[in-house]
């Protein structure tokens, strides 16, 4: 039993933002419905694969996002399919898609349409600079990616090292962090019907949810009209919170807090420095130096060895890899990897398992990604649609 478990969502998204909203939804017991264009989702040949891509029915990166879902195969464009669309829409709670602006409407399945069948709907939509209908701007329409919504949102400029040019952060956080707030819009749009019965319209935007991760960069040049830039792996306010280079690799070190501070010097041996900057006005404007002392420091010790030194006393860690991640006993503790089975081969594939912990309805992974198609029978039949006048030929 989840706690999402009496929710149906129809999930028209594909590649990454918003199959892992609906990936949030489904882990929580959602029953999502992926609802695929001729062909499937764009991301079901991407590699990577277990053994043989020319075997297996898709790759890990639309297993890791489309895990737990049924899936259907849908032309819109076709007056069945739409049909069938539609009354599969009748009964649904939640309606999520991340098309460009006024594709839906092409289909005449637009949010307007779509709450005449079903006028308790919820209608989710994530878009690189949102919808008209929530705050109408001259981007909507314009094609957005990870990689745009990084670069005009402020991410790729406070990234990287001083002398290096804007970095792209590593994960696709313009996508994922979007995804996030968009399932925490749609659970608050659920609360909201369940108070007042009624529907209404969430929007997401990437470009909207990269300015909200750096908030800081908000509030900083807001202060002193001075544009945040990179600075590697410091903090513009704290220190030290920084990498640092040991004997066999790197580790970071955040003891800006007086206590840890002092807590730092003891393990180096160096009374004198906690004596010389105890407050963290001081220890920012020496910040050079002090970094210079540490890093001293650290060169001279296995990170092991510094972290023992370091450990319960202050917030230290390793640089980890994915394999240390692998090794690592609190992740497995955590449940946070999991095994599903990966059509057409003889093994299974491993996927990052829930992050969010619940003591009563425990979120879970539900078993692998669908097969295209998949669920055709069962879901037409739960509606009472003729499933052999409804076939869609695919391309693949």
């Amino acid at each position: 039993m989840g706690a999402l478990d009496d929710l149906r969502v129809l999930d028209l998204t594909q590649v990454l933002a918003g199959p892992y909203c609906t990936m949030l939804l489904a882990d929580m017991g959602a029953d999502v419905v992926k609802v695929e264009r001729p062909g499937g989702d764009l991301i079901r040949s991407n590699p990577p694969f277990v053994s043989d891509g020319d075997e297996e029915a898709y790759g890990g990166y639309f297993q890791s996002v489309n895990r737990g879902k049924r899936s259907l195969e849908l032309d819109l464009g076709d007056a069945d399919d739409r049909e069938a669309f539609l009354s599969l829409v009748e009964r649904a709670d939640v309606v999520v898609e991340n098309f460009k602006a006024g594709t839906m409407e092409k289909f005449d399945c637009g949010y307007e349409t779509l709450r005449e069948y079903n006028p308790d709907l919820i209608y989710s939509s994530i878009r690189g600079f949102g919808d008209p209908r929530t705050g109408e701007t001259h981007r909507q329409g314009q094609p957005s990616f990870d990689l745009i919504a990084q670069a005009l949102g402020g991410v790729m400029e406070i990234t990287g090292q001083s002398d290096g040019p804007p970095t792209k952060v590593g994960p696709g956080v313009g996508d994922l962090f979007t995804a996030v707030l968009n399932a925490v819009g749609i659970l608050a749009a659920v609360h909201h019907r369940e108070r007042t019965g009624e529907g209404q319209y969430v929007d997401t935007a990437m470009y909207d949810s990269m300015v909200s991760l750096c908030e800081r960069t908000v509030y900083q040049y807001s202060c002193d009209g001075e544009s945040p830039t990179r600075q590697g792996n410091s903090h513009p306010t704290l220190f030290p919170y920084d990498s640092f280079e040991a004997a066999d690799g790197h580790v970071v070190i955040a003891a800006f807090a007086d206590g840890h501070w002092e807590a730092l010097c003891e393990a180096m041996e160096r009374p004198d420095l906690a004596a010389d900057y105890p407050d963290a006005g001081s220890r920012i404007a020496n910040r050079e130096s002090l970094r210079r002392e540490i890093a001293d420091w650290t060169a001279t010790i296995d990170s092991e060895t510094l972290l023992d030194l370091l450990e319960g006393r202050v917030p230290a860690a390793p640089v980890q890899n994915t394999a240390d991640i692998f090794d690592d006993p609190h992740i497995h503790d955590r449940e946070m990897l999991t095994d599903v089975d990966q059509p057409g081969a003889d093994e299974q594939i491993t996927i990052a398992g829930s992050p969010i912990k619940m003591t009563e309805t425990m979120p879970s992974p539900g078993g692998r990604a669908p097969l295209l198609d998949e669920h055709r029978t069962e879901l037409l039949d739960e509606v009472g649609v003729e499933t052999d006048t409804n076939r869609v030929e695919s391309d693949d």
